[in-house]
């Protein structure tokens, strides 16, 4: 009797030990993931903000309205290749953080989606006041971009443990 009691307490014990490990293993799992996505939008602003891309857009706008035959070269954009590493782990945020993620990155989605577009653009057929507002378009969404992006950080920064506190002690770096 006293054997089968030790076994069973000792099975209650291994059991809640393994949660408690879980536990611990998804935690880490989620402020991984969450450390890398904010790394990899904050580049992303960093880069928006450091370019000033607002009076950049604007004088190139200016400049395809201006100068027959301008255009400028758009280069392809890779700014998501954390999130496509990690979008079938996203169920690990915490849904408050999943939103404002996934909204940020379909933002950059379109981005792209608008610079196959620009690039197929003929200048000559559709003229340069319209090839301008099309440009301005595309700097009006990285300008939205920054706005999604800066709610993304928000969110991930208020649920860096997953509970909706900042208990990190690296916290303030993110």
């Amino acid at each position: 009797m006293i054997a089968g009691l030790f076994l069973a307490v000792g099975w209650w014990v291994v059991a809640l030990q393994g949660r408690r490990r879980d536990a611990k293993l998804r935690a880490e799992r989620v402020r991984d993931v969450q450390r890398a996505l904010f790394a990899e939008i904050r580049a992303y602003l960093a880069v928006l903000e450091r370019d000033h891309i607002a009076e950049y857009g604007a004088a190139i706008a200016g400049r395809i309205e201006t100068e027959q035959g301008y255009f400028p070269v758009i280069p392809t954009e890779h700014n998501n290749a954390i999130f496509h590493a990690i979008v079938g782990e996203i169920h690990v945020l915490p849904r408050d953080t999943v939103d404002p993620v996934v909204l940020y990155y379909s933002q950059l989605n379109a981005i792209g989606a608008m610079i196959t577009d620009l690039r197929a653009l003929d200048t000559a057929r559709i003229g340069q006041e319209r090839a301008a507002a099309m440009y301005r378009d595309y700097i009006s969404m990285k300008l939205g971009a920054i706005e999604l992006g800066e709610s993304a950080l928000a969110a991930i920064r208020a649920n860096m443990d997953g509970t909706g506190r900042i208990n990190s002690p690296d916290a303030d770096r993110f």
